[in-house]
């Protein structure tokens, strides 16, 4: 072992990978260029030991608020924009498929399959507009896309999911549904509305830290997914909502924003969403024999 100096510290750390087992090209991709980073960072910043000592608090203190209702490393994330931005290196446009975006902490596995222009309003609210939601799935080629399923969930009318309201029903305003052999679908909903993300505990106090709002525009939810296409994780934005050009976790696109117009009698809903998403065929991985 040599000497460890303030000068050598980086080097040394990044030369033990390996030594005491086999770790992969990958593994040591990430963890040299984290090492890097992080020290890095420390010696910009001058960061002291009782920063430090803060900083492991802090983390010990996010671990212990997450549960099945709250993800909090995946709010801290978002608030510094980590989120999406992970997902624009893994999810890369080049061609005419739809953008995708942050899936959020909100999500919840297994909600009700409901058929085609179904609702997944459970319980109503004062002030609520409904909305009638359809489109069509396309490939890349213009083809439409029968039988992909579409995961959807929304806050409700007072900027709660249901998960983080006792007073709503169990997936209320969450649902899947499919398209028809027209690649359509179509859904009944409530106009989401803006809301805060959790701004206590501490993602509270990393937006304190940063001097940024909690606040997000309106937006529904998608993940869209069948065999053979790359699955899209996406949002429709309500295009006349307050914070869409301030999102507090910087997730809005401009090809993500939908118009919500006033909807014909024969809809059955206050308002009508048109808007289509186009799915990335997915080429089977490769199979490498082994050595």
């Amino acid at each position: 072992m040599p000497n460890v100096t303030l000068d050598n510290i980086t080097d040394v750390v990044i030369g033990s990978l390996g030594q005491n087992g086999e770790i992969t090209p990958r593994q040591r991709e990430i963890m040299t260029s984290h090492i890097t980073h992080l020290h890095g960072f420390a010696r910009d910043v001058k960061l002291q030991h009782s920063e430090f000592l803060f900083a492991c608090d802090y983390l010990a203190r996010a671990g212990q608020l997450c549960s099945d209702k709250r993800q909090e490393f995946i709010l801290l994330a978002d608030i510094v924009g980590l989120e999406v931005l992970v997902d624009m290196l893994t999810n890369v446009v080049d061609g005419s498929e739809s953008e995708s975006t942050v899936l959020g902490p909100f999500y919840r596995d297994n909600p009700p399959v409901l058929p085609k222009g179904a609702s997944t309003v459970q319980k109503h609210f004062d002030g609520e507009e409904t909305v009638y939601f359809e489109g069509y799935i396309r490939d890349t080629d213009g083809r439409p896309v029968p039988g992909v399923t579409l995961d959807i969930w929304e806050d409700a009318p007072n900027g709660l999911y249901e998960n983080h309201d006792p007073d709503q029903p169990d997936y209320n305003l969450r649902g899947r549904f499919e398209t028809d052999e027209n690649g359509h679908y179509a859904f009944r909903a409530i106009r989401p509305v803006p809301y805060p993300i959790p701004d206590d505990e501490t993602a509270g106090e990393l937006l304190r830290a940063m001097g940024h709002h909690p606040n997000r525009p309106g937006h529904m939810h998608f993940i869209l997914s069948k065999d053979g296409y790359r699955p899209l994780i996406s949002q429709i934005y309500d295009s006349s909502s307050k914070w869409l050009d301030n999102d507090s976790v910087f997730a809005v696109k401009d090809s993500l924003v939908g118009e919500f117009k006033p909807a014909g009698d024969e809809l059955d809903t206050d308002l009508h969403v048109q808007f289509d998403f186009v799915l990335k065929p997915q080429m089977a991985e490769q199979l490498v024999p082994a050595e």
